[in-house]
């Protein structure tokens, strides 16, 4: 059974239909199929579709980032690798089933692939806990990538989690740290790492694993310090306010590859990834190869170097440097008057004394 969205109550009606046309079986037993109609309605849908996304808010984009229906990292893994090895354990605690990781292959290329896996029905679903993962899952990740940089081999990473786990156990066994050390591997390594948001990227959880060379970011994805609701409770307590905080948050693709936060928007086939899944391995295929490619004419201390200035470039103002002369000589007198200001209130008392000797001096020469 299909699952809709708030705003696509039109394209159930009329998928609805669709689906009564296809069936030859009816209450007046079998009858013709109308494929005329069935066209109609099918053309009708496709135009609903695209008017409707075409226009989605932050709030029904973070909806669509979160539908059951949308493809997760398993399902990433499972058709774009090839000879595909699981491995599992941080050698310290446990396994983090939250999250999936192993080398592959992608087009005959070896790499390291890290996904993040919500589950697709209850019950896998309570085995991944919801994608949220624990410290162990982070250390299981470092280690690997210390293992991919040490044989040379390029990482890359589906990230789609609501954040980290913030359990007792998780926070008892280290989940900051966890946090921060798997933050720090990723800076720290010297093979390419390219991070694609596939659903929702929230908080630490997705930082974690996402400080790349390279961050890709579908188009209806989310990738944000917190989630809506949570940033509608703190700073209105209220969560019913969860569209303002979208808005003033930022966290669509297409406003985080304005501010640079990401690298590229990965374009989704209209009604959202979950409706043409084939289409989206294709699209991210290719994007994943561009840039493996590009990255083999680098060393591994310009991939290094590439990645750090990448971050440290995060926030730059340009708008300063690009400033018109006008702008930078009012800044520059506003600043001397301060500077004159600022040393005549410290000298005050000495500039008392100094003024009252040469009035002294003065009225002996007259």
């Amino acid at each position: 059974m299909k699952s809709y969205l708030e705003f696509e109550h039109d394209v159930k009606v009329l998928e609805e239909e669709l689906e009564k046309l296809k069936d030859p079986f009816n209450k007046e037993g079998i009858s013709e199929v109308d494929t005329q109609r069935i066209s109609e309605i099918q053309n009708e849908i496709d135009v609903k579709l695209k008017a409707s996304y075409a226009n989605l808010n932050e709030w029904q984009k973070t909806q669509v980032a979160r539908h059951e229906e949308r493809p997760k990292a398993k399902f990433f893994i499972e058709n774009l690798f090839t000879n595909f090895i699981n491995l599992s354990g941080d050698r310290k605690f446990a396994e983090d089933e939250a999250v999936l990781a192993g080398f592959g292959l992608l087009d005959g290329r070896s790499v390291l692939v890290i996904g993040q896996e919500k589950g697709e029905d209850l019950d896998s679903r309570l085995k991944r806990n919801f994608g949220m993962m624990r410290p162990e899952g982070y250390r299981k990740c470092i280690r690997l990538m210390k293992l991919a940089n040490k044989f040379n081999i390029p990482v890359i990473s589906f990230i789609d989690t609501p954040g980290a786990y913030p359990g007792i156990g998780a926070e008892q066994r280290g989940q900051a740290e966890a946090i921060a050390s798997s933050i720090e591997c990723c800076m720290s390594l010297k093979v390419p790492i390219i991070s694609v948001i596939i659903g929702e990227g929230g908080s630490g959880g997705a930082i974690a694993l996402a400080s790349a060379n390279k961050v890709l970011m579908f188009e209806n994805a989310i990738y944000s310090v917190i989630s809506p609701e949570g940033c509608a409770s703190i700073l209105w307590r209220d969560p019913s306010k969860s569209l303002e905080a979208a808005k003033a948050m930022k966290l669509t693709a297409n406003e985080l590859l304005k501010i640079r936060i990401i690298d590229e928007v990965i374009k989704e086939p209209i009604g959202g990834a979950h409706r043409n899944k084939a289409q989206v391995i294709s699209s991210i295929k290719s994007v994943l190869v561009k840039y493996l490619d590009e990255f083999k004419n680098y060393t591994r201390e310009e991939i290094f170097e590439q990645r750090k200035i990448k971050f440290l470039n995060i926030g730059k103002q340009k708008s300063f440097i690009t400033s018109s002369l006008d702008k930078i000589s009012l800044v520059e007198k506003n600043n001397l008057f301060a500077l004159v200001k600022k040393v005549c209130l410290g000298y005050k008392n000495k500039l008392i004394i100094a003024f009252l000797l040469f009035a002294i001096v003065g009225l002996f020469l007259i």
